[in-house]
């Protein structure tokens, strides 16, 4: 008798304790797909939502808001902000779209590139040396970005006639698979790899759980800081260059916006807004979720006006939903 009730306890212990480790909204973004989906299809399905056709649309629609979604996940799990993204992808397009008319595609795409370093040490060493908190540094940057691309545009589409630029940077496809889910797949297991599996992710996650544990633990956070808004930016500055090669041009239009859909897409997606905990994969869900909502808005007869009230909602709803831990 005496020897079975050790080992009972803690068996009927750990029941509760499975339980209690399984949380709903882990999987929401998930839940919510699938029902937001499901009510697409059976409401629109007289205006073509689930031909193969549209969904392809949905997704070219979405992999530049997915693709910034995966850099901006290091960001929020790091307990920063970027809110410049959607600008420096603007930025980007048109300075590749310059760089190809100068010196072909390869100028291009180093333009592009260097468009987004040069943001990324600027956001990075204001924010993590300077200590400028990251809302107000990416926010000026955001301006300033957008401003650079009217300005050295004139406020002029810049036209890209490189086949191969475009076919490589969104506007080609592999067979029936188009180039930018190839994109989006390799940051996103890129992406799940680092945050996961590596100790660089865990420096992240420690960074933004609990800033000076992480300190006193021999994290580096500041260089963490610098190099996750390094990331950002240069992410940015490549879903620049897809719009550029999907749409043909680069223009100071392309990423307006772009901030707070990756944002939402983000927290939907299973990241904590305060730092310390990172979802890749559920990001880009998330960035999947809000393509699918602004398409049935569109197919429904909604006009730009009531789809943006419908993203505040949705970003109002990613704060509600997320953890603070």
């Amino acid at each position: 008798m005496s020897t079975s009730a050790p080992t009972s306890a803690p068996a009927r212990a750990s029941a509760p304790a499975r339980k209690r480790s399984v949380d709903w909204r882990d999987y929401i973004i998930y839940i919510g797909l699938v029902l937001v989906y499901g009510i697409c299809v059976l409401f629109l399905h007289d205006s073509g939502f689930a031909t193969v056709e549209n969904l392809l649309n949905i997704f070219r629609q979405t992999a530049m808001i997915a693709f910034m979604a995966v850099a901006v996940t290091f960001v929020i799990a790091a307990a920063e902000i970027d809110l410049s993204v959607g600008a420096v992808a603007g930025l980007a397009s048109v300075t590749a779209a310059m760089g190809v008319a100068a010196g072909g595609p390869i100028v291009g795409a180093l333009a592009g590139i260097g468009t987004g370093v040069l943001v990324g040490l600027i956001n990075g060493s204001l924010v993590a040396f300077a200590r400028i908190p990251s809302f107000l540094v990416t926010l000026g940057m955001m301006g300033i970005a957008a401003g650079a691309a009217m300005w050295i545009t004139g406020s002029a589409p810049q036209p890209i006639l490189s086949s191969g630029f475009n076919a490589f940077f969104g506007g080609g496809s592999i067979g029936p698979i188009p180039s930018l889910l190839i994109w989006v797949v390799i940051a996103t297991v890129l992406g799940a790899t680092v945050m996961h599996r590596t100790a660089y992710g865990r420096r992240v996650l420690a960074t933004g759980g609990n800033e000076q544990a992480a300190i006193y633990s021999g994290v580096r956070t500041r260089r963490i800081i610098f190099s996750v808004l390094m990331a950002s930016a240069v992410a940015a500055s490549i879903a620049g260059m897809l719009y550029a090669g999907r749409l043909e041009s680069g223009r100071y239009q392309w990423g307006t916006g772009d901030e707070l859909s990756v944002i939402a897409a983000v927290i939907l997606g299973g990241t904590s807004l305060f730092g310390g905990r990172g979802a890749v994969v559920g990001s880009v869900i998330g960035a999947l979720l809000i393509g699918v909502i602004n398409n049935g808005l569109v197919l429904a007869g909604l006009d730009t006006s009531q789809q943006n009230i419908v993203r505040g909602v949705i970003i109002i709803l990613a704060v509600a939903l997320g953890r603070k831990k």
